[in-house]
């Protein structure tokens, strides 16, 4: 079987099948160049699904009705979960030191930030990191923070808080004492964040894609970093345009340093490098 696996590539048609597909369903492009990628994740769902080969897991898929019950697995598999803990350090800096502030004179008593493309987590809980930071320091405001994700697997991983030691290097020592847990055994590798900021992060899988957001009240604080690259142009108009229906106005939103929202209509003004304030 697994010989037959790894000699069976993708036709070009159920490559195309696929393509289109993942776009449809996630707005993830798949060009050409990125075959022998997919080839090479989705050959990890084979016996899953009891199938000896690629096309033999497209016709699953598209001719037998596995497309219903295979739908997530097959994201999960073609997503790109690249992230680290204060990973462009100066969104988190422009959210303490003038976000944050503008809030609270506002008159926002009670944030809720949205972590749109969370993955395994480390983004919300840097966030939860820099605003208990904030609120302690200020007596408030009370805050929640919703982490959403396409990904099923991400978002397992990131409702448990358990980090590898290494990939929780960027937070600082200070920070770890309050908010890190440690093992006893320090030859385990790993760390867990405190229950304290665990208990302020809601997970919940949520698609871009979809019509609408139903993540109930606006928020004050939405980040979306690092997955509108993925999207075309149309699609990343779409998806920006449902991020700031759903934010408060004086909100504020965050987009990647290598993303821009230049040449769409949408109600925000710039404020610092890739954040933009809702008018």
């Amino acid at each position: 079987m697994m010989a037959s696996a790894l000699g069976d590539g993708l036709s070009p048609r159920n490559f195309d099948l696929l393509a289109r597909y993942i776009y449809d369903y996630s707005g993830i492009k798949m060009p050409i160049t990125k075959k022998t990628m997919l080839e090479g994740r989705l050959r990890r769902r084979l016996r899953f699904v009891g199938v000896d080969g690629l096309n033999q897991y497209c016709d699953y898929l598209f001719q037998h009705g596995g497309i219903e019950s295979e739908a997530i697995h097959l994201i999960d598999v073609v997503t790109t979960n690249k992230t680290d803990f204060f990973r462009e350090p100066t969104h988190f800096d422009h959210l303490s030191r003038k976000a944050l502030p503008d809030l609270l004179a506002q008159g926002h008593r009670r944030l809720r930030v949205w972590s749109s493309a969370c993955s395994i987590g480390a983004e919300p809980y840097t966030l939860a990191m820099v605003i208990e930071d904030f609120v302690q320091a200020n007596g408030g405001p009370d805050y929640a923070i919703l982490a959403t994700d396409l990904s099923t697997d991400v978002l397992r991983v990131a409702k448990r808080g358990i980090f590898s030691t290494a990939m929780i290097e960027p937070v600082d020592r200070e920070r770890r004492k309050r908010y890190v847990m440690e093992p006893r055994d320090p030859g385990r590798g790993e760390v867990r964040i405190h229950p304290k900021l665990r208990a302020k992060v809601g997970f919940a899988r949520l698609n871009l894609m979809d019509a609408s957001y139903g993540v109930g009240d606006p928020m004050q604080v939405i980040f979306c970093r690092n997955v509108l690259i993925y999207f075309d142009k149309k699609t990343q108009e779409k998806v920006l345009t449902r991020l700031c229906d759903r934010l408060v106005p004086g909100g504020y939103l965050y987009v990647g340093h290598s993303e821009t929202i230049t040449g769409f209509a949408l109600p925000v003004r710039q404020v610092a490098n890739t954040v933009f304030q809702k008018v």
